[in-house]
């Protein structure tokens, strides 16, 4: 507003600045061949003629009117520009500010959401059925073992099928690095099977009768005697958890035991590539 104050008086200021500068009108003059006294001789006298000057012309301004409106004019757009500009960046650095600030909050969500899933999952995983294998002597017969699968969870589980298999070998670096079933699927058990947490059933069982029967010539036994060969035995259960998400119900075990052959004594004890006990 000041500078638009200031333009104005600078406009009324100029026609009485080019008004004192106008050249005022001169005096006339007379001629004075004109004015003059008749000379001897001549018989009439000369008529008395005067001659003035012309008139001034009016004066004119040097920046006309319209052309004062017009650079008022503009100078007064371009103050409105430059105020518009300026309004627009203030607008565009606080859109730049509520978006960084939507970006803070939005990650803060998502790392909430994240932590309250792994809250979630690991109370899943704390209340959920674990089924573990474990190889037990028999109380009833010498030189026998079972194979028990028991649940350590803290919630009911469901058997939905296992299988095993039995395999001689060297060592367990001798053993596939993936445990093979010979494409056969795992078998679903006759009646269903539902365990308690800490309660226990029967998987396989296996003694040294079975294993002299396993092998077809007594070369074969001979080896395993000498534990130039072993038996390693081998499976895997499939369970249902009960309280979890249908995604999150089925879990699988994979175990495996080696078969210890003595002259007098058996054992079977936990064994075998991590590939052959894992949990899921």
């Amino acid at each position: 507003m000041a500078a638009i104050a200031l333009l104005w008086a600078c406009t009324q200021a100029q026609p009485l600045l080019w008004a004192q500068t106008s050249a005022a009108p001169a005096p006339t003059q007379q001629d004075p061949a004109a004015t003059s006294s008749p000379l001897p001789g001549d018989e009439f006298p000369q008529p008395h003629i005067t001659v003035a000057n012309p008139a001034p012309a009016p004066a004119t301004s040097a920046w006309p009117l319209p052309d004062r409106i017009a650079w008022g004019a503009n100078v007064l757009l371009a103050l409105l520009g430059y105020a518009g500009i300026m309004l627009a960046v203030s607008t565009l650095r606080k859109i730049e500010r509520q978006t960084r600030t939507a970006e803070i909050t939005a990650d803060a969500a998502l790392a909430a959401a994240e932590a309250a899933q792994a809250s979630a999952r690991a109370i899943l995983d704390a209340e959920r059925p674990w089924i573990l294998v474990t190889p037990k002597p028999s109380p009833t017969a010498e030189n026998s073992f079972t194979i028990t699968a028991t649940n350590r969870g803290r919630s009911p589980a469901r058997i939905l099928a296992s299988v095993d298999r039995v395999r001689f070998a060297a060592d367990e670096t001798q053993l596939p690095e993936v445990p093979d079933y010979d494409n056969e699927e795992a078998a679903a058990p006759m009646v269903p099977i539902f365990l308690l947490p800490g309660e226990s059933t029967a998987l396989k069982l296996f003694s040294r009768i079975e294993a002299r029967n396993l092998c077809v010539k007594d070369e074969d036994f001979k080896r395993l005697e000498s534990w130039e060969a072993k038996i390693y035995i081998h499976g895997k259960i499939i369970y249902r958890d009960l309280i979890a998400p249908a995604n999150l119900q089925t879990h699988q075990t994979d175990w495996c035991c080696w078969y210890i052959h003595g002259r007098q004594k058996s054992g079977l004890v936990v064994a075998g590539p991590s590939e052959y006990n894992k949990h899921t």
